[in-house]
């Protein structure tokens, strides 16, 4: 018994010694250093972790000024999900398919997804100044291969993202947004961001955004949507909301899904719109607004000051 009672203590120390050794580790690896309509110029979460693939690291050289800082930003994995691109490069000046997968924790390509506003995948893509912001809904084919037809891109290095719900497997009903980084080569120029504001306009119609929400915080945000000096009334549905609204945060294009929760009750919506915004770091965020009328999808852009 004494024997045993021995050995048992021997084996309780070894393990707290093996468990204080993984846990300096991982200290030390989190403290190591290290993601629709064109427009020249959110919760599915905002990611925090650089890109894992190497293939994601941006091509410089031709294109100053345009570096995609990865560092803090999103991530290609995601509690064993992958997003796989065909091609790391894409031409400008033209319309392009770029082509992409999700893999499993199998390391075997998803074609099972729930739907989530009324698609089973939302597509971004994005510019390292937050110019030219695209929204797409993709295709996907019965080998689980995703096509998203990108709008003509400018020289520069670029974020896509794809945010999606598995419906079946380990992340079944789970929310996940992955990204990699794209290069379109060329002489690229950067754009300065716009000052913070809480009013744009786009398409004659004016934009205003209230709130002041605080990062790692949840905080309501209110945006009205006005013509002519008049309120806006004849919101119609898009993505099963009257605006979808997604923010990308200067220097590491972190994503943001904001939620709305005023609820469709036809096509009357507007003017104002409430929307949950849990924005997680501080700066300026680049906001952008989807919405209908008449038939026609309208985006307005602005920058938002997080505290």
């Amino acid at each position: 018994m004494i024997t045993s009672s021995r050995n048992s203590a021997r084996r309780r120390v070894l393990a707290a010694a093996g468990a204080a050794a993984a846990l300096a580790l991982t200290l030390a690896a989190c403290g190591s250093p290290g993601n629709s309509s064109s427009l020249p110029g959110m919760d599915h979460g905002a990611a925090s972790s650089a890109s894992s693939s190497p293939s994601a690291s941006p091509t410089r050289g031709d294109m100053p000024g345009m570096d995609m800082a990865s560092g803090n930003g999103p991530s290609d994995t995601q509690g064993g999900y992958r997003l796989i691109a065909k091609d790391a490069t894409l031409p400008s000046g033209k319309q392009t398919a770029y082509q992409f997968t999700i893999t499993g924790p199998d390391g075997k390509p998803v074609t099972g997804f729930a739907l989530d506003q009324t698609k089973r995948m939302h597509f971004y893509a994005i510019r390292s100044d937050l110019t030219g912001f695209q929204h797409i809904h993709p295709t996907l084919a019965a080998d689980g291969t995703w096509s998203a037809d990108l709008a003509s891109l400018a020289p520069g290095s670029w974020r896509t993202f794809a945010s999606f719900t598995p419906d079946a497997g380990s992340g079944k009903g789970k929310d996940f947004m992955l990204s990699r980084i794209l290069t379109v080569p060329g002489n690229a120029t950067k754009t300065s961001l716009p000052a913070p504001t809480s009013t744009t306009e786009t398409d004659g119609y004016t934009i205003t955004v209230k709130g002041e929400p605080m990062a790692g915080m949840t905080h309501p945000l209110t945006v009205s949507v006005s013509k002519d000096g008049k309120p806006v009334t004849d919101l119609q549905p898009y993505l099963d909301t009257y605006a979808h609204l997604t923010a990308f945060h200067e220097g590491d294009a972190a994503f943001a899904h904001l939620h709305p929760t005023t609820k469709v009750t036809g096509d009357h919506g507007g003017p104002d719109l409430n929307f949950h915004a849990e924005l997680p770091t501080s700066g300026n965020w680049r906001l952008f607004l989807q919405f209908r009328t008449g038939g026609t999808l309208h985006t307005a852009a602005l920058t938002l000051r997080v505290g």
